[in-house]
């Protein structure tokens, strides 16, 4: 018996040297340093040795004993009295000061003062003043952890006293309702009380509650629900505030995620996939957000606000390295030219469609640069015919200017109008060949006349054309004289193309090339075989260029030209000549 003894009194000692550590820790003792890792361990074997035997050796019911009675006096000799030493809500803050630690005073202190000062808080609060809510759920948890996880205490000793003291309370209040106020006014009244007591208070933990707030609603797409938490808070001042920033919110990490994927999924050949497929994955989260604003919130500018500034979050950020700009020119330029969507949609959604191409471009920050980029992907579609219907072209830029005004599309719109002045110019122009039978090309011939200031510019080069192509240029050039003398006409060949009869041994096959390309095949009409330098100073080309449109015949798929010596490289020693052997299961290929 006399070692059973020994040995928790060994242990307690340890036990109650830590204890004393730790009140001097709590009471902010000065210089009292923190527990150690090794008097942390020597503490926590020795209860654990103490506590896990088995009897006779099981010391668990004594530690218990002896550290509650130690925990009952640190109470009533330190705590207590610096309770008894506050009022009112600074009683309140000493109660619940070091959290645990408080969650057993109530057993040995008169509740009634703090729970009146408790009431009081309230009190406020119903008449509208701000209050610390924060305090308040502090002192309420010490009535709940001291139930040992049981509501028990709560229930006997608050609980009850709140529900007395607020049916006092809206008694007191009704009555005087009653005599200072009509019966309509005394029911507004009384719904602002019970909407006040029943939302407000407790507007927050309704609203962000993890797993049914409106988090959880939005993740899982309960719009009823939705609807309901709106017309419930949308009477109350600033009570949708917290609902549109959780919109906004979600509405931001689901859009941050589609452009994360089509980052991911991105290539080197984005604007045929990723890129603009990202587009599309926004237009239809809009839509479906757009049905939120409208169905669940009634339309309210808060939401919409909310959708906006979300969009404006992820619409501008990049893809693969890709701007945003960039990306939705890209977008619009699949859905108007030939083989894009203008052939796979009805009229009615094609301009749908069109219409949520421009509520997207209200997101993006720089709209210059994606007029930019529009500009250029119009042009090439117009100059290579590739523009799938007129009048959608046009209906899109008639939204871009309802968006954004006359400046924005002004450079748009004049091309459209430079292509519908060409097809002019190209019917007088043949009219004009029929009566001069001077003017005999030997073949057909088209040039598209544009206004500067409208068009991206592109690169140029003086080149010197074959002379089949020179008669063409001064047929037109001649033409254009008899329509104007302020206007000064400067050929671009650029863009230009050419369709060539190519009479190889085996077949004619038609050749479908640049100007420029052409250019080069053309002086093989009258040799069979030119040098780099010959070339070079008949089409008067710079290095460059020159080399780029010789790899291009002769190194490439459709070898027109033969190279020596045999190559992927082009040297200015190289000598070129016709390939009469070239031939393709194709009766028109595009070079």
């Amino acid at each position: 018996m006399a070692k059973k003894d020994s040995v928790l009194e060994a242990g307690w000692s340890v036990m109650e040297a830590g204890v004393a550590k730790l009140q001097k820790i709590l009471e902010e003792v000065p210089d009292e340093p923190p527990f150690d890792p090794v008097q942390r361990m020597q503490l926590y074997t020795t209860v654990h040795n103490l506590c896990t035997q088995k009897p006779p050796n099981d010391y668990s019911q004594q530690i218990y004993d002896r550290y509650g009675g130690v925990y009952v006096d640190y109470n009533k000799q330190t705590v207590l009295p610096a309770i008894r030493e506050k009022h009112g809500e600074y009683m309140l803050r000493e109660l619940v000061r070091d959290g645990p630690t408080r969650k057993f005073l109530l057993d040995g202190y008169p509740t009634s003062s703090n729970i009146l000062t408790v009431f009081i808080l309230i009190h406020k609060e119903r008449e509208g003043e701000q209050i610390d809510r924060a305090l308040l759920k502090n002192v309420i948890d010490v009535y709940c952890g001291n139930g040992m996880g049981e509501l028990v205490k709560y229930e006997e000793d608050f609980e009850s006293f709140l529900l007395e003291d607020s049916a006092s309370y809206y008694s007191r209040k009704a009555s005087r309702w009653n005599q200072e106020n009509s019966c309509p006014d005394y029911m507004i009244k009384a719904e602002e009380k019970v909407q006040n007591e029943l939302l407000v208070v407790v507007a927050k933990q309704l609203i962000e509650n993890e797993h049914s707030g409106c988090r959880a609603l939005l993740r899982d797409d309960k719009m009823d629900d939705l609807a309901r938490m709106y017309r419930l808070y949308h009477p109350i001042p600033q009570g949708l505030d917290p609902v549109a920033d959780l919109f906004k919110q979600h509405i931001t990490v689901e859009g941050s995620a589609l452009i994360k994927q089509a980052t991911e999924a991105a290539t080197d050949k984005w604007t045929e996939g990723a890129g603009p497929g990202a587009y599309q994955t926004l237009i239809d989260l809009h839509d479906k957000f757009m049905v939120y604003v409208d169905e669940c919130f009634q339309k309210h500018s808060l939401f919409h606000k909310a959708l906006k500034e979300a969009f404006e979050v992820f619409c501008n950020k990049t893809v693969a390295g890709v701007s945003s700009a960039e990306i939705l020119a890209t977008y619009c330029d699949n859905i108007l030219k030939t083989g894009g969507g203008i052939e796979k949609l009805e009229n009615e959604d094609l301009e749908l469609t069109l219409e949520k191409v421009v509520k997207l471009l209200v997101y993006i920050s720089d709209k210059d640069l994606f007029a930019e980029f529009f500009r250029k992907k119009q042009a090439r579609r117009l100059l290579f015919d590739r523009n799938g219907n007129d009048y959608h072209e046009r209906s899109l830029l008639t939204k871009f200017k309802e968006l954004l005004g006359a400046q924005f599309t002004s450079k748009m719109e004049g091309m459209l109008t430079d292509m519908t002045l060409a097809k002019e110019h190209q019917t007088n122009f043949v009219e004009f060949l029929s009566v001069n039978k001077t003017k005999k090309l030997g073949m057909d011939f088209t040039v598209t006349v544009l206004t500067t200031g409208f068009w991206p510019s592109y690169k140029t080069t003086d080149l010197n054309l074959p002379i089949e192509m020179v008669n063409c240029v001064e047929a037109f050039k001649a033409y254009y004289g008899t329509k104007t003398n302020s206007r000064r006409l400067f050929m671009d060949y650029s863009l230009g193309t050419c369709q060539l009869a190519g009479k190889f041994d085996k077949k004619t096959i038609e050749i479908v090339v640049t100007t420029y390309q052409a250019a080069v095949l053309l002086l093989f009409n009258n040799t069979e075989r030119l040098s780099y330098t010959e070339i070079l100073e008949q089409l008067n080309l710079g290095h460059e260029d020159l080399a780029r449109l010789l790899h291009s015949l002769s190194c490439l798929k459709y070898k027109i030209l033969i190279k020596e010596p045999m190559s992927r490289n082009i040297s200015n020693t190289d000598t070129f000549e016709f390939n009469s052997k070239f031939t393709d299961k194709m009766r028109r290929i595009r070079v």
